[in-house]
């Protein structure tokens, strides 16, 4: 089992991933891939599956390499901003109660989506929207890079040990290990390979992620599963 990172004493940070984690976007997703797929005149479960795994521009070029990286691009731009403005969203159950209780300045977003879109979905869903948000422009490097969750660290003004890291997917997963902060998942049947806890649902591990930011020795935390 990989030890988590943590200084006694000091204060606690909480980094959330956003999609499959904090907001249920899996059906928005495959829309708009099928959307864009059907529009290419290609295989729409074929595109969703690559999609999944990888990032856009890697997805064009395994499923589309004659044609313009950037005119595809901005073909799944145009789509995913429509779906952000007339798509149907609904927020983990959990995901109200826990942002709201958190301390303003303790936690931040770290997503490979876009802040608008961001920004659009928590409007959509009641959520609020942290002062610290790492978009997609904001890091040359996404996930699985360390990069994205080192930035959100250091914009809070934290040190990577201090950090608690909340994901869904092995990419994320790995960036926050990378990173050298504790990650726990969420929202999936089974854990992801790497993470410190594994929590079925968000709703499961809500009271856990507020004693870990109120310093709250992981020992005495309940409702858990430790991964080893």
């Amino acid at each position: 089992m990989i030890s988590e990172p943590r200084r006694p004493g000091a204060k606690r940070y909480v980094l959330f991933d956003v999609d499959g984690t904090l907001i249920d976007a899996v059906d928005n997703q495959r829309l708009v891939w099928r959307t864009w797929a059907e529009r290419y005149g290609l295989d729409p479960d074929e595109v969703y599956r690559v999609a999944l795994r990888t990032r856009p521009t890697e997805t064009f070029a395994q499923v589309a390499p004659d044609r313009d990286p950037q005119e595809c691009l901005a073909a799944l731009h145009e789509l995913e901003d429509e779906d952000v403005r007339a798509g149907s969203y609904t927020a983990f159950d959990g995901a109200s109660e826990l942002l709201n209780t958190l301390e303003p300045g303790a936690w931040a977003l770290v997503t490979s989506n876009y802040e608008h879109r961001v920004r659009g979905r928590f409007v959509r869903t009641g959520l609020p929207v942290p002062k610290v948000v790492v978009d997609a422009a904001a890091v040359a490097d996404g996930k699985p890079s360390p990069v994205p969750y080192l930035q959100g660290a250091a914009r809070l003004g934290a040190e990577p040990e201090d950090c608690l890291v909340i994901e869904d997917a092995p990419s994320g997963v790995q960036s926050g290990l990378r990173a050298g902060m504790t990650v726990w998942g969420v929202n999936a049947p089974t854990a992801v390979e790497g993470v410190h806890r594994h929590f079925g649902s968000l709703r499961e591990a809500v009271r856990d992620i507020l004693a870990f930011a109120s310093g709250a020795h992981p020992d005495r935390m309940e409702g858990s599963i430790t991964v080893e």
